[in-house]
This record gives C-alpha cells, structure tokens and sequence, in this order.
C-alpha cells in the first residue's frame, strides 16, 4: 500500500534516523538519562503517525543549507511514504527520486558486521578473541578483540583523518585509486594506538577494513560474494551492489556533490570513484527502499540468531543521546523513542537509514552532499518526523529552531571522511 507522496518544484520529501547510548543491561527500558522510554517495544503503545509536513520541511532546510537534492522514504505497517525536494543531477535538472541508488558510505558497516556476526553463529569465529588469532601478526597489540573492532573501541587509529584533512585534493588524490585491506591498514598503524583495547569508543574506518579482512579470511571469498550470499539475496535488495573496485553506479542513481573547503567555491561531482579507500568500511550501493528492508529484517531478528542479535545491540556509549554497539547505532529522539540503523557518510552523500525496535517503521533520508556539517545537521530531524508524529509547536516555530546537536570532543568524527564535523 502507498500513501503520501508530496513535493515541490522539481521533486518530492524526505525523511530519516538516529541512535543512542546506554549501557546494555538498561537498553530495553530506559533512554541514555535513565528515564523511561517511551516506544512501542516499551509501553506496547503504537507510535503517532509520521509528520509528513514537518519531514517535507526538512527537506527544503537541506537545500537551503547547500544539498543539490534531498529525499526520504518512511515504510510502516505496510505504507509507504515518499518525500523528495530539489535535483538528482544538476546538469540535467532531473528531480531525485525515492527510487534513485546512491552510496551509503558507513550504512555499510551494519551489512560487515551482519556477515561476520553470522560467522560466529556458524561456530567460525568468537567475538572475545584476538584478532591476531585469525589474522596473525597484523596488529600491534594481542588485546584487541574481534568485539573491541565492531564496537570501535580497539584504539586503531582512523586513517581517513589524514587522507582527507583537505577535502577535495583528498578526494582527488584517491579517487580511482585502488587499496589492499592490508595498505589501507598500513596508513592507520604508521600512528599510535588512541586509547587502550576495550576502553572508550572512538569511531575509526580502520576497524571495519580488518572485519572484511576476517570476513574474506575466514570464508575464503571476497566481501562482495558474502554480501551477495548472506543478505542482498535472501532479502531480495535488488538495487544493493558492492561494485568495487568499478567506479560508477549502476542503473538510475542520485549523484554525489562534494562540498570544497573553500566557502562559495563550487560543489565538486563526486559521483564516480573507486570507494576503494573505504571498502568494507562504506563502500555499498543501495536504495531507500533496500535500506528499510535490511534494517527491519534484522531487528526482526531475520538474519542473525536471537543471541547474536542480542549481542549486536549492547551499547557502548557516545555521548548523552547516542549508542553504538556492533556495527549498529541506537539514537534517543525529542519524544523518547529509541531508533536503532546507522548513518553513512561518502563524498557527496550523507544518509540516515533507522528503524523501530520491532522493525514495523523504518526510514531511510538521503542528501546528496557532504563536507556540510549543517545539512547533516538537518538531516537528523527527519527521525524526529518520521517517528515522534506532529510537535506540539506550530511547525513554521519549528523550523526555525535551532538544530539540537551532541556534543563532541574536537577531531571526533562519524562515519567516513571527517569533513563532516565542519560548518
């Protein structure tokens, strides 16, 4: 069933997710401060229908802020939801579109670490041990763990910090360059460990370069062939691929703009390059639809084991709204509710993709712009209107409130290239 699809202009609306930190043994029952939660899998209460004006509004604040294009699509109970607003390509003016394919950058964390998390339900691998045990000699202390890699908390440094600390020469630099896992590594251990094995979570790309080194180690096929087998099949994701090292999309697809450092000089098509430098660590191609699909398939428990799953969503704390567990993120909204999903950042795209805890609602929200701290910014509030329905507040006052923002240690980045803490 379809219902709501809205727009202006050239295209359509949007809408989108979060995440959040508490510790594991309360995840079920409490927000990050201790309080009540207040979503469905808490109190047995449906969530209010989504506000499908205010998600439109956030949208247009996108464009407003610099993305060529913005849109967002809201599965629930069987209804979809489509919103869209402004361009696809901005040489041929063609609108964006729910349907379109786009990079998910670090969304595609969560499809890493599904493969390896059904490895050891096969009995293949045990989070708890070293990495060293299945990849001899590759990192510098036996300490860290399988689990310290999945809940960034090994203390590898990120080497995207360095690749990309000038955005576009970065960009350029690498852009149809192709990495081994073990070169790409290799830039992170030239730089001392951050913190010690299994302490605080400090997000790093590295960490998920060596979960497809594991997962290619332990299967003795390419990621591309465990994605392939394990979850773009068996769920039926007909517009997902991991096409590298190639460098372009397949089919219809948004394109990607790269905001330069440079304020006023013009976005950068950032579209086709290798993701080579991410790999395992974001390089997937998918959809809204796709997105949605996936995550609720796994809350609802459809590819991992309960006990797995479990394991998957015990969360290491961020910040005071925000959890990360096994390659999944859980973000606290305005209204209490607890979505769980990731976020994903790759030139020219910054994506939200997050679901209910029972999997019912979902939604994935799309800019096709990076290195703009204030669109992924407002690209956030799109959880708000896709899963706490309509404020109290009229939604002009709204709109021109002031985006609520976590706070972060200077240098702490989410998701691939850290252009995106910049304003």
């Amino acid at each position: 069933m379809v219902s709501g699809m809205v727009g202006r202009g050239t295209a359509l609306g949007a809408v989108l997710l979060s995440l959040l930190a508490v510790p594991a043994q309360a995840a079920s029952a409490v927000t990050a401060d201790g309080s009540p939660r207040t979503d469905s899998a808490a109190t047995g209460k449906r969530m209010p229908a989504p506000d499908l004006e205010g998600l439109q509004a956030v949208l247009r604040e996108a464009l407003t802020k610099g993305a060529p294009g913005a849109m967002a699509r809201i599965d629930d109970h069987g209804t979809v939801h489509r919103a869209t607003e402004g361009v696809a390509d901005k040489a041929t003016g063609r609108a964006i579109s729910t349907q379109d394919r786009f990079r998910i950058g670090s969304v595609s964390k969560s499809f890493s670490s599904v493969v390896l998390l059904q490895l050891v339900d096969e009995g293949r691998l045990d989070l708890d041990t070293s990495v060293n045990t299945y990849l001899p000699g590759l990192l510098p202390d036996d300490r860290i763990t399988v689990r310290h890699l999945m809940s960034h908390r090994s203390g590898l440094y990120d080497y995207t910090n360095d690749m990309f600390e000038k955005t576009v020469p970065g960009f350029e630099t690498v852009r149809n360059k192709v990495f081994t896992y073990q070169e790409l590594v290799n830039l992170s251990l030239a730089k001392p460990l951050t913190g010690q094995p299994g302490a605080a979570y400090q997000y790093s790309n590295t960490n998920f370069v060596v979960v497809g080194m594991l997962i290619e180690k332990l299967t003795g096929r390419p990621v591309h062939t465990e994605y392939r087998k394990r979850i773009f099949e068996p769920l039926k994701l007909r517009d997902t691929f991991y096409v590298h090292p190639d460098t372009a999309l397949p089919g219809r697809h948004t394109k990607g703009y790269l905001t330069p450092d440079e304020a006023g000089a013009p976005l950068v098509d950032s579209t086709n390059q290798t993701v080579s430098w991410a790999q395992s660590a974001g390089a997937v191609i998918s959809s809204a639809k796709d997105l949605d699909t996936f995550f609720s398939s796994l809350v609802r428990g459809k590819l991992l084991s309960a006990e797995r799953l479990a394991q998957m969503e015990q969360w290491t704390p961020v910040n005071s709204t925000q959890g990360y567990g096994l390659g999944l993120r859980r973000r606290d909204l305005s209204c209490g509710v607890s979505v769980y999903g990731h976020t994903g950042t790759v030139q020219g795209y910054y994506t939200y993709s997050f679901t209910s805890k029972d999997g019912k609602r979902s939604i994935t929200a799309l800019a096709n712009t990076s290195n703009n701290g204030t669109v992924l910014g407002v690209m956030a509030k799109t959880l708000d209107s896709a899963f706490c329905g309509k404020p109290a507040t009229p939604a002009a006052a709204r709109s021109a409130a002031p985006v609520k923002r976590s706070a972060a240690p200077a240098k702490q980045y989410e998701d691939i290239a850290p252009g995106v803490a910049r304003d």
